[in-house]
C-alpha cells in the first residue's frame, strides 16, 4: 500500500499527463518539466504503486488496465483540488491561458462561436476554446470522462452526476430558395405560412446526425394527419441549407439560424404550417466544475451570448389556420 505521507503528490500530475498523451515528450510540455524528468517521475511511480503503468506501443505509450483504472478518479481528484486551492479568489481571464471544450452541433459554429472569438480576442486573449463534435449519445460520456467541459444540447435527462443550465428556447422556420417555383407558383411570400399541401408534396432535405428520416416535423405534422417526403438527410445544419439553396428542396432550421443565413444563402425564410414544439436548449457539465472560477466564467460568457436567441411561442392565428 502507498504511505501517503511518504508520497510525492505531485507525480499525480504526471500521471494525469501521461494518462491524456500517452508521451513522455508531450507529458513533459504539458507539466513543465524535462522528457528526462518525466520518464524519472514514471519509474517512481511505477515503484509506488506496484504496477509498470505503461507500455511501448509504436511511437507511444498505452497504458496498463490498471493505469486505465485510474484516469478518470485521478482528474476528478485533480480538479477537485485545483477548486479547493482557488478558494474563493477572482478568476481574471485577462491572464488566464486555459483551454476549454464546447461539444455542439455546427448551429453554435454560425451562432456562438464569432461572437466569443470576438469576446476572447478582447478580454482572454490568451484562452483557448474549440468546438468539437456533435454526438449527442456520447456527449454525456465525453464530460464524464473529462473530453468536454460543456455540451450544448435540446433537454434530455441527465445522470445525477451533471449539471445543467438552460440557454434558449428554439423554434423553428421553413426556408426554400429564392425565386422556387412553387412557391411564386402559389404566390407564398417569404415570411407566410406555407400551405400544408405545398408544404407536403416538396421534398424535404433533414438535419439529423444519425440519418434517422422523421423528426420534429413528422411528429408535429402527424398531430394533423399529414406527411412529408424526407429526401435526403444531413448531419450539419450548413448541409442542410446549401442543399435547399441549390434545389427545389425545402427544410426546417431553427429559426434564429435560418434568419442569420438566409441573405448570405439565397434562401427565403417562411412560417411551418403547425405547430411544431419549441425546443430547449441547455448547457451541460460534470458539478465536479461547478464551483471553479474559470469555468463558471466561460458558461456565463456563453450563456449571455446566446441569450438573444430565446424565442418566446407564437399561437398560429385562425386566419393561418384556415390553410392547414
Amino acid at each position: 500500500m502507498v504511505n501517503l505521507s511518504n508520497f510525492d503528490l505531485n507525480l499525480l500530475r504526471v500521471l494525469d499527463a501521461l494518462l491524456r498523451t500517452n508521451s513522455t515528450v508531450r507529458a513533459a510540455r504539458l507539466v513543465g518539466l524535462s522528457q528526462p524528468a518525466v520518464s524519472a517521475a514514471l519509474g517512481r511511480l511505477r515503484l509506488a504503486l506496484g504496477d509498470k503503468l505503461f507500455f511501448r506501443q509504436g511511437q507511444g505509450l498505452a497504458p496498463t488496465q490498471f493505469a486505465k483504472s485510474l484516469e478518470t478518479p485521478l482528474r476528478n481528484l485533480l480538479d477537485e483540488m485545483e477548486t479547493l486551492l482557488q478558494g474563493g479568489a477572482r478568476f481574471d481571464p485577462t491572464r488566464s491561458e486555459r483551454n476549454f471544450k464546447i461539444s455542439g452541433s455546427d448551429f453554435f459554429a454560425e451562432m456562438l462561436m464569432p461572437s466569443l472569438a470576438e469576446r476572447l480576442q478582447s478580454v482572454a486573449s490568451a484562452m483557448r476554446v474549440h468546438l468539437v463534435d456533435f454526438v449527442q449519445d456520447s456527449d454525456i460520456n465525453m464530460i464524464e470522462e473529462h473530453e468536454i467541459d460543456v455540451a450544448l444540447l435540446p433537454r434530455i435527462a441527465l445522470p445525477d452526476w451533471a449539471e445543467s443550465r438552460e440557454m434558449f428556447r428554439s423554434g423553428f422556420s421553413v426556408i426554400a430558395r429564392n425565386g422556387h417555383p412553387q412557391f411564386e407558383q402559389a404566390g407564398v411570400q417569404p415570411g407566410a405560412v406555407v400551405p400544408i399541401d405545398l408544404y407536403c408534396d416538396l421534398g424535404h432535405v433533414l438535419f439529423s446526425t444519425q440519418g434517422n428520416i422523421r423528426g420534429m416535423g413528422d411528429a408535429a405534422l402527424a398531430k394533423i394527419g399529414r406527411t412529408r417526403r424526407v429526401v435526403m438527410t444531413m448531419p450539419v445544419f450548413s448541409g442542410v441549407y446549401r442543399a435547399v439553396a441549390g434545389s427545389d428542396l425545402i427544410a426546417l432550421l431553427p429559426t434564429a439560424f435560418a434568419r442569420r443565413i438566409a441573405p448570405a444563402a439565397n434562401l427565403a425564410v417562411y412560417r411551418p404550417p403547425m405547430p411544431i414544439d419549441i425546443t430547449q436548449i441547455i448547457m451541460v457539465w460534470h458539478r465536479r466544475h461547478s464551483a471553479s472560477p474559470a469555468h463558471i466564467w466561460l458558461r456565463d460568457e456563453v450563456a449571455h451570448l446566446l441569450a438573444p436567441f430565446d424565442e418566446i411561442p407564437q399561437a398560429v392565428v385562425a386566419d393561418d389556420l384556415s390553410r392547414v
